[in-house]
């Protein structure tokens, strides 16, 4: 989980500023050349993912110490190592795994490290990323590994053109998928936008277009209660067919999905006002996705209720949904920080757990699905709790 600190964050380097102004402008043209308004899905996409200008595509430090977010695997390799517990389970009778947006490259260089401890390495570590600076962290993350290790992970510009059978892993991916947003007046939803004012991106309510406007009558079909008008959330509407895509290349074995989210009677609360848009810069997070552009992260949390839907109309079976707290404890976390060699080493893994697993930290936000095709290894990762009756 992205994890920040919700106070003022430091000022822009001369060089930020310099690539926020760029982008700027770039989304201006696009706004211009949109008719003077764009929708918040492509703006969204533009800021992360624009080439040499968008978040993911430029090359400043995202995760870890010196960027804008901490992740579960770089909090900690428990977490990695438990993972690991799992995909060992699916990888009995051989396969390969397939990682989407590797970030730094760690979880994949501690799920080896600890599949080969276990005897269930794959046979190819393959890693899909979008981020040529990511991809070169990963580089250098693996290039540290033994031979042995390091010479089974390949790096792919597409998913494969072959199915694949083993595990596919997916942590904090689809945050990061544009979303739709909308504002509810009188019952129905207005798409949120950016236009042009006075040469500055601000925000601005358009009729919804059709697939917004035909998904929300289907969702709020299946809410408690009708919200109340000015209610702001979003709609990602790119998740299913994203789901669609890694279904058609998993032949046989489980898809792991780690992400902050919800299901969608929780995700669509009505006290949830303002919706789940969050923008992490410098470890502080805000919601005002229209400043610090290209620099700052934006993601919205995850509405799994979709995820699954998708996944059954893919041929998938949802196998699993559990908090990341009870996924940890079920692969067996309390095990690993008990063998730890000595008193420090052991309280040094107890502090990195209590982070992982307490509510106010990532345990309870954070949640896991697992999607299976003709698998039927065991699911120690949701033995202790199954949330699948939420959805």
């Amino acid at each position: 989980m992205r994890t920040a600190d919700s106070i003022m964050a430091p000022p822009l380097s001369a060089e930020e500023v310099a690539h926020c102004e760029a982008l700027t402008a770039h989304l201006a043209a696009e706004v211009r050349a949109g008719g003077g308004w764009l929708s918040f899905e492509r703006f969204m996409a533009l800021a992360l993912y624009a080439p040499g200008l968008g978040y993911y595509s430029a090359g400043s430090v995202k995760i870890g110490a010196g960027g804008d977010f901490v992740t579960a695997p770089q909090l900690s390799d428990l977490f990695s190592r438990c993972v690991a517990a799992q995909c060992a389970e699916v990888l009995a009778e051989g396969g390969e795994i397939l990682e989407f947006g590797a970030g730094t490259g760690r979880m994949a260089a501690a799920v080896l490290t600890e599949l080969a401890a276990l005897g269930r390495l794959p046979h190819r570590y393959a890693i899909l990323e979008v981020s040529a600076d990511l991809a070169q962290r990963q580089r250098r993350c693996i290039g540290a590994l033994p031979a042995p290790l390091a010479e089974r992970v390949v790096w792919l510009e597409r998913l494969p053109q072959r199915p694949i059978q083993g595990v596919i892993l997916a942590n904090e991916v689809l945050d990061a998928l544009p979303c739709r947003r909308f504002v509810l007046e009188a019952g129905t939803p207005r798409e949120l936008g950016v236009a042009l004012s006075g040469g500055r991106l601000v925000e601005r309510a358009a009729p919804a277009e059709a697939a917004l406007a035909q998904e929300w009558a289907r969702l709020s079909a299946q809410l408690p209660a009708p919200l109340a008008d000015g209610y702001v959330s979003e709609i990602c509407l790119q998740a299913g067919p994203w789901v669609a895509s890694a279904a058609d290349v998993l032949e046989r074995g489980m898809m792991l999905l780690f992400d902050y989210g919800l299901p969608r009677a929780h995700y669509y609360h009505p006290q949830r006002v303002a919706g789940t848009l969050r923008c992490h810069y410098k470890h502080r997070v805000h919601d005002d996705p229209y400043v610090n552009l290209g620099v700052q992260d934006i993601t919205a949390w995850v509405e799994f209720t979709r995820v699954a839907e998708s996944a059954v109309d893919a041929g998938l079976e949802v196998a699993g949904f559990a908090t990341q707290a009870a996924f940890l404890l079920g692969t067996g976390i309390e095990r690993l920080v008990g063998e730890a060699g000595d008193v420090l080493e052991r309280a040094r893994r107890a502090g990195e757990a209590r982070r992982l697993l307490l509510p106010g930290e990532m345990g309870e936000a954070f949640k896991v699905m697992a999607l299976t095709r003709a698998c039927d290894a065991p699911l120690p990762g949701f033995a202790l709790q199954d949330l699948r009756d939420s959805l």
